[in-house]
């Protein structure tokens, strides 16, 4: 699935100014505002902040979203971005006074799909690191990686599969368990340059 075509450069904006809008009026006036704009579809997001320092370096602040397409697109922006800055276990809360220093970064997600193989080495085939996120589900819990995860920290598919069963609070090779389900999306994403600064699509 091409997930180039879901939606265009502005409507990405929108949303990355909307996630800021969300986390800078829930942090201030305690309010969960309500989008405006509706996209008429629903679609799986995820929200990351990154935290800028002095020395342009980023790191991650918070990260949560929703893997399938349960809800309207910019409705679960406000919420994946309100949970991100106040919810991710991983983080304390974010305090406003550090909104000033926070980039704001969405991903769109296309469904997840089972990955089918008849062997081990197959699957190997069926990922791209760049084009594919994964979910991993296995018999005590589930993980999710965003593909520009493996990008970012130049992991191998070996890599990339091991990491996504520490995701998951599994053994390195849960994916290659019968009872495991290995799942693939793709997702366009969209960050701004610099805190409040310009939008632009991640190429990944």
């Amino acid at each position: 699935m091409n997930c180039r075509v879901l939606i265009s450069d502005s409507e990405g904006a929108e949303l990355v100014r909307l996630a800021r809008k969300a986390v800078e009026t829930y942090l201030r006036e305690s309010v969960i505002i309500q989008p405006e704009q509706d996209a008429g579809r629903a679609a799986g997001v995820f929200v990351t902040l990154n935290y800028l320092t002095r020395n342009k370096e980023e790191h991650l602040r918070g990260c949560i979203g929703f893997p399938l397409p349960e809800k309207e697109l910019y409705q679960s922006v406000v919420e994946a971005a309100i949970a991100a800055a106040t919810e991710d276990p991983r983080f304390p809360p974010v305090d406003k006074q550090e909104l000033d220093s926070i980039i704001f970064e969405v991903s769109v997600l296309t469904p997840p799909e089972e990955i089918r193989t008849k062997s081990a080495a197959d699957y190997r085939k069926e990922i791209k690191i760049g084009r594919d996120g994964l979910v991993l589900r296995w018999r005590y819990g589930s993980g999710l990686l965003l593909p520009q995860v493996p990008v970012e920290l130049k992991w191998n598919v070996d890599q990339y599969l091991a990491n996504i069963c520490y995701k998951a609070g599994a053994p390195a090779d849960a994916w290659l368990d019968p009872a495991s389900k290995l799942y693939r999306f793709q997702a366009i994403v969209f960050k701004e340059v610099e805190p409040r600064g310009k939008v632009t699509r991640l190429e990944l």
